[in-house]
């Protein structure tokens, strides 16, 4: 099993793109290939999901954890199959996704793809009340970069808390970084002036 890839992305396809790594290309299915393209010939980090199948072995990527994790509860929903979970994740509305499950808004979950009353209602009944509130209080955290993630994991390391984290990166976001380094440096800038 993989816990995440970092490699070079070197082809993007409608509902995949290509990670090479140590020679080996790895076919990862994602929500949305296409908003992968700035990063087309640079290193990115996915984090991993593989399905494995008598006949096939299948890779599942997420730009954070925090969205892996959200997959994996979707396709413990029966009805959602791997592929049913990553066209909902496409819509990129997780936060709406959350509180449609929490006020039991079936209407609401209808309007993702593959997501009939039946399978909406299997939703509320599984999730209510098992999704991470941190997807409630930070929608965009999911639509972060791999630097964004790398940030993330670097003040995880250093000891700062989530709380103090998730001030920071809607922060980061709004401006533009060419590297790592840079939006770290920024970030403790941001993370002083809040203390």
């Amino acid at each position: 099993m993989y816990e995440y890839i970092v490699g070079l992305l070197v082809e993007i396809q409608p509902t995949y793109i290509v990670v090479e790594t140590n020679g080996i290309g790895y076919l990862i299915y994602v929500a949305n290939p296409f908003s992968y393209t700035q990063q087309i010939q640079q290193t990115i980090k996915l984090f991993c999901y593989d399905a494995v199948r008598e006949e096939s072995i299948t890779l599942y990527g997420f730009k954070s954890s925090e969205e892996k994790q959200l997959f994996l509860k979707l396709i413990s929903v029966s009805g959602i199959g791997p592929k049913s979970a990553l066209s909902i994740l496409a819509s990129q509305d997780h936060q709406g996704l959350i509180q449609a499950i929490e006020n039991d808004n079936v209407n609401y979950l209808t309007k993702f793809p593959g997501v009939g009353k039946k399978t909406a209602g299997q939703l509320i009944l599984d999730l209510k009340g098992k999704l991470d509130v941190t997807y409630a209080h930070s929608p965009k955290e999911a639509t972060y970069t791999s630097v964004d993630e790398e940030v993330k994991q670097a003040l995880l390391g250093l000891g700062y808390s989530v709380k103090e984290i998730q001030k920071v990166l809607p922060l980061l976001e709004k401006e533009t970084f060419t590297d790592t380094a840079s939006a770290l440096s920024r970030a403790f800038q941001y993370l002083l002036k809040t203390k």
